[in-house]
């Protein structure tokens, strides 16, 4: 168990962090889920910018890594435009 008053603080306040970044990760992994059901293009781009910003923005907290995100819009953006087509 900590003993100083600062590593107290620390555990609560890196709690308090997993579990937001936890919810952001859950939250995007559920609106990736909601694109690949998507059936009709219109439906499937608008999620897409969605995924895409969600994705964006956890890379820019490092709650993943920037080409792990990259990877997934990458993908993501193929199954789009197949689609579309």
């Amino acid at each position: 168990m900590a003993n100083h008053k600062s590593s107290i603080k620390r555990i609560r306040s890196n709690e308090a962090k997993r579990l937001r970044n936890r919810y952001q990760l859950k939250t995007t992994r559920t609106f990736i889920k909601r694109l690949k059901a998507a059936e009709s293009k219109k439906d499937a781009q608008t999620l897409f910018i969605q995924v895409s910003s969600m994705l964006d923005k956890l890379a820019k907290k490092n709650i993943v890594h920037w080409k792990n995100a990259a990877n997934h819009k990458s993908k993501l953006a193929k199954f789009v435009n197949k689609i579309a087509a």
